[in-house]
């Protein structure tokens, strides 16, 4: 027989249940409210206090009511924080086994592709599967199951709020750590993700992408051409953390193409520079914007991380080796081509200090004969190095890819494939 304290608390809970089960739209948001306002931070053992050994009477209601209105995106942000105290509760694995039966799962994940929902409510749904994920292992392996990499990285790429594409980060860095049957597709879609339009999704990834490589430890061969690329961007932080990771790479297999593929920036193809051309002979205006063309942008970026003083400017200084293959690559033709490019400054300065001529300044005292010269130089160290065995430190410069993978083609490919 249960005690008069037991039957007055089963009949305050049976009373409040009846509230919710008749309330409507607004009376349900003020009971939200009440919820959250009194029962942040608890603990499992204190919501089951609270609701009579009962919580999850409560829990079951606002996932059913989630799943019939999440698409509407009336009151998600509430219902999602109230699940979310269940969620994150200590010792809640009950809570989270009874959310995930009903599809918890791919509930926050449609939620971030939906086009209506506000961005507020997708943050709260990236905070639920940050709960879900630190759970475990194999809470980890159900959100890649439910191809939860590709709806996760397209939010990010899409999303115009920082905040919440820095707490996708969170969640991306929690699914790449402790989950080996799916890292590998969690690494795949942080690649894909540099080619995408967002400058802060190109950074956070290029951030995560770091620690991701350290925990794979092999590389995948698209990771090389993706990095290059991303050296286009206008936006310093973003070339920084680029940089960073192209610093991270030369310790990996793709160290040759990786110092081929900056050796080859240096000096603009032919193709690139011609449509630079023909827009300047069709207006004028486009004079003013070749201080900004991407192909200027990435030289001057290779010429930053090849070159040996300041930081991020370590390549060629932190390991002899590495020197005496970019000696070999031409690295001084090419460099003394880029001083020559009348057309961006950056570029004449950033391989001005690659090369250490005149603490850098060299580039603004030449004229236009003598950056010619420069721009067509038929300069070979590496015959240099055969013949005459020139040391790498006496020129002052310190210590193709067929499997592109980009943001488009990755998220076109079947979700079997993380399950390598």
């Amino acid at each position: 027989m249960t005690s008069v304290k037991e039957q007055a608390a089963i009949s305050r809970l049976l009373s409040f249940l009846q509230e919710w089960d008749n309330a409507g739209k607004v009376a349900r948001s003020h009971i939200l409210n009440t919820f959250i306002e009194t029962n942040q931070g608890k603990t499992a053992p204190e919501l089951e206090q609270e609701f009579s050994q009962g919580a999850s009477l409560f829990l079951v209601r606002l996932t059913s009511w989630l799943r019939l209105t999440y698409m509407t995106g009336w009151c998600l942000d509430k219902l999602l924080k109230s699940i979310g105290i269940f969620l994150s509760a200590v010792s809640s694995n009950r809570y989270l086994i009874e959310f995930l039966e009903v599809g918890g799962i791919l509930t926050l994940l449609e939620i971030l592709g939906l086009e209506k929902i506000k961005e507020e409510d997708k943050k709260e749904s990236i905070r639920l599967l940050q709960v879900i994920a630190n759970s475990g292992r194999k809470y980890k392996e159900l959100i890649c199951e439910s191809y939860g990499v590709r709806s996760i990285a397209e939010f990010l790429a899409k999303s115009k709020s920082e905040e919440s594409q820095e707490e996708v980060q969170i969640l991306l860095d929690s699914l790449v750590h402790g989950n080996p049957k799916y890292q590998n597709q969690v690494y795949k879609g942080l690649i894909a993700l540099l080619s995408c339009a967002s400058p802060k999704a190109q950074q956070l990834s290029l951030q995560t992408l770091r620690t991701a490589q350290s925990i794979i430890g092999t590389t995948h061969p698209s990771i090389v051409d993706c990095v290059l690329k991303v050296l286009r961007t206008m936006h310093l932080e973003v070339q920084y953390e680029a940089i960073e990771l192209i610093k991270d790479l030369v310790s990996y297999d793709v160290c040759q193409a990786l110092l081929k593929g900056l050796v080859a920036l240096l000096i603009p193809s032919v193709k690139e520079t011609s449509k630079l051309q023909h827009k300047i002979l069709n207006d004028p205006a486009v004079l003013q914007l070749t201080a900004n063309l991407p192909v200027f942008l990435q030289q001057a970026a290779a010429a930053k991380a090849i070159g040996p003083n300041s930081r991020p400017r370590v390549l060629a200084r932190s390991n002899t080796s590495i020197a005496e293959e970019m000696l070999h690559l031409r690295v001084v033709h090419s460099l003394m081509a880029a001083m020559g490019n009348t057309d961006h400054s950056n570029s004449q300065r950033q391989a001005s200090l690659t090369l250490e001529s005149n603490a850098g300044d060299l580039y603004m005292k030449i004229d236009s004969i003598q950056a010619d010269i420069l721009a067509a130089n038929k300069v070979n160290v590496s015959k240099a190095l055969s013949t005459s065995g020139i040391s790498y430190n006496s020129m002052n410069l310190g210590p193709r890819d067929e499997n592109q993978l980009t943001y488009t083609t990755y998220f076109q490919k079947e979700n079997s494939e993380g399950k390598e």
